[in-house]
């Protein structure tokens, strides 16, 4: 039976989107501001971000994956590509966590020949135990040196997305 150790909770997680999104706003004032996110885990996060964001902004996603269970395949699929035109526009990437960096690093490369006017990236978990390239995470909400969490998005095997706090998972 798997065990859920709580870690971040859910009014936590509000404070700090809510002054993440007013950052964001500032930050992005007079831009042309898409926020892309990562499917699927970044939904959540993406949605309530959003909601925190006061300036006029664009949505879409991209779909990648390397996870089976609890790790990294190290193969990134492309599961959905952006349906917007991202040429001259100022991106920003929301994930639910950016961990060895691989996914996002392949992601961002893919994306930049599309001709962006900027890049940047916006995660809820900076996650940096098994980190094995350099990603250059703009906004986090919370950052963590280790563990296994499920919950506000974040899943093992597309299970726990909807719990609505954060959880190191204990298998």
């Amino acid at each position: 039976m798997p065990e859920f150790i709580p870690l971040i909770s859910e009014l936590e997680i509000n404070k700090k989107i809510q002054k993440l999104g007013q950052k964001i706003s500032s930050d992005y004032k007079e831009k042309d501001l898409v926020l892309v996110g990562v499917l699927k885990g970044s939904f959540i996060f993406l949605a309530d971000l959003a909601r925190q964001i006061s300036i006029d902004h664009d949505i879409d996603f991209i779909g990648a994956s390397s996870y089976e269970g609890t790790s990294s395949s190290g193969q990134i699929v492309f599961t959905k590509q952006p349906d917007l035109e991202l040429e001259n526009r100022d991106i920003l990437f929301v994930e639910d966590i950016v961990d060895t960096g691989n996914t996002l690093l392949k992601i961002i490369e893919f994306i930049k020949l599309l001709n962006p006017k900027s890049i940047k990236i916006c995660t809820l978990i900076d996650k940096h135990e098994r980190r094995n390239v350099k990603i250059d995470v703009d906004y986090s909400c919370f950052s963590l040196e280790k563990g296994f969490i499920v919950g506000y998005g974040l899943d093992y095997n597309e299970k726990y997305r909807n719990l609505p706090a954060i959880y190191d998972l204990k298998l």
